[in-house]
């Protein structure tokens, strides 16, 4: 598996993995529109020409706020997560940036258990935050400036 900054050509399948797994996903010219921007970052997971998952940030300053994390169905359970929030960690503390944000279903568990392991840490919540089914959003946060790579 390689873990490498996402092209245009890899929108289709991104798009595949991204309406498999949310409810109120994306849209393609809403992924087109953040992939075009100079402010982001998106990282995909191959294997054999195959995208497994991938990854966005959004960078202001010297701060990342993590849009989407997603990994197919059928390649969970294989470290593909990991390897990305990795991945985006070192590609972050080259481009100076010193803290990580993001929110997560207060329902799921493994990827809460994945960012803790990171190193993210609970620091708010957000009431009804999402949609379909409504849902409380956990607010996680790092400082990755003292991480080793």
């Amino acid at each position: 598996m390689t873990v490498r900054e996402m092209q245009l050509d890899d929108l289709s399948e991104v798009m595949e993995i991204e309406n498999q797994n949310f409810s109120t996903p994306w849209t393609e010219m809403g992924f087109f529109s953040f992939f075009l921007r100079d402010d982001t970052l998106f990282l995909v997971a191959e294997e054999e020409g195959k995208i497994l998952g991938y990854m966005g940030i959004m960078m202001v300053l010297d701060e990342g706020e993590i849009t989407n994390v997603s990994v197919s169905k059928n390649s969970r359970r294989r470290g593909i997560g990991r390897a990305l929030v990795g991945e985006m960690i070192h590609q972050m503390k080259k481009r100076g940036i010193i803290t990580l944000h993001l929110e997560v279903r207060k329902s799921n568990k493994p990827a809460i258990a994945l960012y803790s392991s990171f190193g993210f840490a609970k620091d708010g919540e957000r009431k009804m935050y999402y949609e379909e089914p409504v849902e409380d959003a956990v607010l996680m946060s790092c400082h990755i400036c003292n991480m080793l790579d």
